[in-house]
């Protein structure tokens, strides 16, 4: 008998765990099947969800790069025309620019950046060559992208890659403060599709979605109930720890900090986060029920990672099948900005509550507002 699970790529047979998904249609003349199946070994959720989160990292990853090999033309016929001219340069290269980037920012950062920054300057140095970083121009960065496009990556990934380049460049250049452009810096990128928009939840879907929360209450439930009123990002949900929630203070709130298995995006993201409503009801159920971890969400969370990746597919699944919009999870702390605006709550505090960063040196002053303060807003703006 075949168990099937509301996480994707991922069902059971006989009590083990495999993985399953289908190649797509432009990649199908590298397989000899239309879909890869893949036993795990394994009968536990927690191993087999870490399985499955490697397995499509790779897979993404070989995908992508048979995607940009498949080229009908070589690349180097469309950089090394007669008008092309290599200057001499005692800047460095693009691959001594990774290098020193990795250097920089990839002391503390998983395998998975470090990897996914190689491979994007890999791409590069295989379609134009391993140039001195002033020596890449702006139509060679647009012939990149078209290329990128051509081979049928989504216009998210591509942003996704230029991004990453034009980061490790940038580096570059300010720490030997040279005097050049970073021809990859102001790429146009189509608007052609391919990212989901991710729509605020309006205020009566809101409150179906709580609603369906308190009759199923399990972790899932509990992790969306926490998002509905908190505005927090998923990534920070998910990595908390049963001791960052506080509710024998005078205001019941999470303190929300960096943890080995849980980076922050930002230094704004450090913050004291008051719980009321919804947020309040999951943070007393994960307390009462969660006796055998010090995580608040083990079911995605270990020592080693949080993932998000798995909660994100299996949550905005299960709000597809409750919803009539297309929501997705991340639609909950667009929502949350929403409500705080409509109570004419000041954008500082919007900032501060949502840990977006801040918009001038003087909000940067000061140690913000207190959790009285933040409450008040809060209560007013859960309350639509």
């Amino acid at each position: 008998m075949v168990d099937h699970l509301n996480i994707s790529y991922l069902y059971k047979k006989c009590g083990v765990y495999y993985f399953s998904k289908r190649v797509p249609n432009d990649l199908k003349s590298h397989y000899k099947t239309s879909r890869i199946v893949i036993c795990l070994r394994t009968k536990s959720n927690i191993s087999a969800i870490r399985s499955k989160k490697s397995i499509l990292q790779k897979l993404d990853d070989y995908w992508t790069s048979v995607r940009i090999t498949q080229m009908k033309i070589p690349a180097i016929h469309l950089i090394n025309d007669n008008d092309r001219e290599i200057k001499s340069s005692n800047l460095p290269l693009l691959s001594e620019a990774l290098d020193t980037y990795l250097k920089l920012k990839g002391i503390d950062k998983g395998k998975t950046f470090i990897r996914g920054a190689k491979r994007n300057i890999q791409y590069v140095i295989d379609f134009i060559g391993d140039l001195s970083i002033d020596n890449y121009q702006t139509k060679d960065a647009s012939a990149f992208r078209d290329y990128l496009l051509d081979k049928g990556l989504l216009i998210s990934t591509v942003k996704r890659i230029f991004s990453s380049i034009r980061s490790i460049v940038n580096l570059c250049i300010r720490e030997g403060g040279y005097n050049c452009i970073n021809a990859f810096s102001k790429t146009y990128m189509p608007d052609i599709g391919g990212s989901k928009i991710r729509k605020s939840i309006n205020s009566n879907d809101l409150k179906t979605v709580q609603s369906f929360c308190r009759l199923e209450d399990d972790e899932p439930r509990w992790l969306i109930s926490l998002l509905s009123d908190s505005g927090m990002r998923l990534s920070e949900a998910l990595g908390l720890a049963k001791e960052d929630i506080k509710l024998d203070e005078p205001i019941p709130h999470i303190r929300l900090i960096p943890h080995p298995w849980r980076r922050l995006k930002t230094r704004s993201s450090q913050r004291y986060i008051p719980l009321v409503k919804e947020s309040l009801w999951a943070c007393k159920r994960i307390l009462e029920h969660n006796h055998d971890s010090i995580f608040s969400f083990p079911r995605y969370t270990s020592i080693n990672q949080c993932n998000a990746n798995s909660a994100s597919a299996a949550l905005n699944k299960w709000l597809k099948s409750k919803l009539i919009d297309d929501y997705v999870i991340h639609g909950f702390r667009h929502g949350f900005r929403d409500r705080l605006r409509a109570v004419e709550c000041p954008s500082e505090i919007i900032d501060q509550l949502g840990g977006w960063s801040l918009k001038s040196v003087g909000q940067g002053y000061g140690k913000g507002y207190a959790l009285t303060v933040l409450t008040i807003l809060m209560d007013e703006a859960t309350m639509i």
